[in-house]
């Protein structure tokens, strides 16, 4: 079973990545050009040249999962850009914003309840509930 969870940083590819490659190829990709290790929890999502398909890679302790959802009709229309015009090769998405782009919408419109909630320190405050 592949370990996804709330907590789980989920790192988007912005641009697209050819479908040939595999799971070394996505290794060396993230290594080279994102400068991050994917044993290390992570997981990559990247899509084709034709929008198509995409692929997510995670490595679960014990082997490495590579997943591929291709549409059957149409193609991914929303794919996240970098922020704020940077030169950015991948952008951090919120597990939220993950299952929105698997669903072929836009990820950068989903809205769900912040991930933070501050929790009273205020003695005085947990008393009185």
């Amino acid at each position: 079973m592949i370990p996804i969870g709330p907590n789980t940083r989920v790192v988007v590819v912005l641009e697209p990545v050819d479908g040939r490659k595999g799971i070394d190829g996505l290794i060396h990709l993230c290594r080279s050009q994102l400068s991050c290790d994917p044993m290390d929890g992570m997981l990559l999502v990247v899509r084709n040249r034709s929008a198509e398909s995409i692929r997510l890679m995670m490595f679960d302790g014990q082997g490495i999962w590579l997943c591929q959802k291709r549409m059957s009709s149409g193609k991914f229309k929303h794919w996240p850009s970098a922020v704020d015009g940077t030169n950015a090769v991948s952008r951090q998405l919120l597990m939220h914003e993950l299952q929105t782009l698997i669903w072929g919408g836009d990820p950068m419109r989903a809205q769900a309840a912040p991930m933070w909630r501050r929790i009273p320190v205020d003695p005085s405050e947990l008393r009185a509930s």
